[in-house]
């Protein structure tokens, strides 16, 4: 599968800073996540960015690519799993945070229930298809066969505005091309 190249992979390593309580740290990575979902909006991407911690490091970033990839799976967070997965070997993350600046979708939310992820941290809800707690709660569905903290609206409001500025921005371009 071809992947797009970018200059994101500067924070894979990166650790937390020590002493920070666990909402500080939250934020500490969601301003990250924000960083990326800015690079993919600056591709053309709407601007959702992710990244997985393991043990206070970051072990892998995604960012909407399905626009440059032609892959409507290509959303930040499964972009993060599958480099996650091959940094692991192992396509279980137990003990893994995936940290998001838009609530998933249900394709992401039920890749987070096999990938065993630990906890997700979003930042903006997603009213008209969020999958863990917005339409439905997948992180919490008793059918399926694991089940995951969920910490909501983490940057929320910052989140939510960069989405919303890309959305305005698209529909005036479309309305000076119509």
């Amino acid at each position: 599968m071809k992947v797009a190249i970018d200059n994101r992979q500067d924070l894979v390593g990166l650790t937390c800073p020590v002493g920070l309580d666990q909402p500080e740290q939250d934020e500490f990575w969601m301003q990250k996540a924000l960083a990326l979902a800015d690079y993919a909006q600056q591709q053309g991407e709407v601007p959702v960015g992710a990244l997985v911690v393991l043990k206070q490091q970051c072990i892998s970033v995604g960012y909407n690519q399905s626009i440059a990839l032609h892959d409507p799976t290509a959303h930040a967070e499964i972009m993060a799993l599958r480099q996650a997965g091959q940094v692991m070997q192992n396509y279980r993350l137990p003990a893994a945070e995936l940290y998001v600046t838009l609530e998933p979708c249900a394709m992401c939310a039920t890749a987070l229930v096999h990938a065993r992820i630990a906890r997700l941290i979003y930042g903006a809800s997603d009213p008209k298809s969020g999958a863990v707690g917005s339409q439905i709660n997948l992180a919490q569905c008793a059918f399926l066969n694991h089940q995951f903290e969920v910490v909501q609206g983490v940057l929320g409001e910052q989140a939510s505005l960069q989405l919303s500025a890309f959305f305005k921005q698209r529909r005036l371009v479309k309305k000076q091309q119509a």
